[in-house]
């Protein structure tokens, strides 16, 4: 209908009024820093003034308040981009669940008493792209979406072999019980909680942003110590290093390839006719058949190397499409390490790796941490000693580069407090 009809429909003799300007939609998330940053002090910069006169100040934990394992944590503003840090970290301590089934469909959780809770811890950071909105979504959401990943598998994570059924029963008595024709090892299940907790809230983030009418996204790095291992998973190009004294191991990757598995499940997931009616995307241990129907068994998709559980539906009989394994998770088994006192895994944003190598940033540790072992706070203090290394001064141990983006790192101490840790 023209604006002519409109007029003399709905406002004879007059003017139209001017439409009004769209109003911008509010933010899905109000800004903040991280929960433990509270009562946080900032140390006077380093910064040679003259090349960096914009510098802010390295923001640490106030003395006195723990992170998980007495890692250490700093982070600073560089950015000219912005007056906030697009940065955003999380961490603390998982405390997961048992979920037992009845005999009925639904399922009931039952809280057990707390020793015999399954207790592990998690570090993450997340470098928001295009505002800082995404990147407090996945602060505020990751760690929830893992615990309801693990909490789902509790039962098969303590078992000796994750069963190929959740309630642990053989369909029939030709079917093993325990799944061995792929290996399927414990560890995997936890890997396929974290990709499938990263999808969820890469699923949550997109429809807040959506809703909200707001733009963006962010990468994840994320750290979980459970059952005496480090899980570490990376989307985007954060990185983990573990620093020892003869050795600097690269624990997440920043271009990490598909594997042909993921590529193919991609496709079929993208170009569901490509399969015509006739095979399956999903990926299962073995052949599933009738018995099968309705019970919880061991699957992977096309964003997982790890493998969790579903109800087995009609269309998952179907021929499957994909036969073989992959792995992408790094998986770091502290109980085969000869830990050291001053061993220990940093975790950073691009800001620091944009301006410091592995080796670098292993050569500041090595020469932090054995004149510091007195000091309660030598962990936030050797994160803020990687910061002011990247910001332009000169200190013996690096080329006096700076970098131009916000910085967020962690360092992990895994001697006394990984060893202490039993994942129970």
């Amino acid at each position: 209908m023209s604006a002519g009809w409109f007029r003399r429909r709905f406002l004879p003799g007059g003017p139209l009024p001017a439409p009004r300007p769209p109003r911008p939609r509010a933010s899905p998330v109000l800004y903040r820093r991280p929960r433990f940053l509270r009562g946080s002090v900032s140390g006077p910069g380093t910064t040679d003034a003259r090349r960096r006169p914009e510098a802010r100040p390295v923001r640490c934990p106030a003395r006195g308040r723990e992170l998980p394992w007495n890692a250490g944590y700093a982070e600073i503003i560089n950015a000219e981009k912005s007056e906030f840090n697009e940065d955003q970290a999380a961490c603390g301590k998982l405390c997961i669940r048992r979920c037992e089934f009845g005999a009925e469909e639904d399922q009931e959780w039952v809280t057990l008493c707390p020793e015999e809770f399954l207790t592990g811890h998690y570090w993450a950071l997340f470098d928001g792209h295009g505002g800082p909105a995404a990147a407090i979504l996945a602060a505020n959401t990751l760690h929830s979406c893992l615990r309801r990943q693990l909490e789902a598998i509790a039962e098969s994570l303590v078992a000796t072999q994750p069963p190929m059924h959740l309630s642990g029963h053989c369909v029939c008595p030709s079917d093993p019980q325990f799944v061995e024709e792929k290996g399927i090892r414990t560890e995997d299940l936890v890997i396929g909680a974290l990709e499938s907790a990263f999808q969820e809230c890469d699923e949550v983030i997109g429809r807040e942003l959506e809703a909200s009418g707001q733009e963006g996204g962010c990468t994840a790095l994320v750290a979980v110590s459970l059952q005496g291992k480090l899980y570490v998973a990376n989307a985007g190009d954060s990185r983990a290093i573990l620093v020892q004294r003869d050795e600097v191991r690269p624990l997440s990757s920043e271009f990490t390839p598909e594997t042909e598995r993921q590529r193919i499940q991609q496709l079929a997931f993208v170009y569901p006719e490509l399969l015509a009616g006739e095979f399956t995307r999903l990926e299962f241990p073995r052949r599933l058949k009738g018995d099968d129907l309705g019970q919880k068994v061991l699957f992977r998709d096309h964003h997982m190397s790890g493998w969790s559980y579903k109800c087995v539906e009609k269309s998952d009989l179907k021929y499957p499409l994909i036969h073989g394994q992959g792995r992408q998770v790094t998986v770091l088994d502290m109980n085969q390490l000869e830990l050291q006192e001053e061993d220990v895994v940093v975790m950073a944003t691009d800001g620091l790796w944009d301006v410091l190598s592995n080796e670098q940033v292993a050569r500041i540790v090595r020469s932090f941490l054995p004149g510091n072992q007195e000091d309660p706070h030598r962990f936030s203090e050797l994160a803020q000693t990687l910061i002011h290394s990247t910001q332009g001064k000169d200190n013996g141990l690096t080329e006096g580069q700076v970098s131009y983006d916000d910085i967020s790192v962690f360092v992990i101490p895994l001697n006394s407090q990984g060893q202490r840790n039993s994942g129970h």
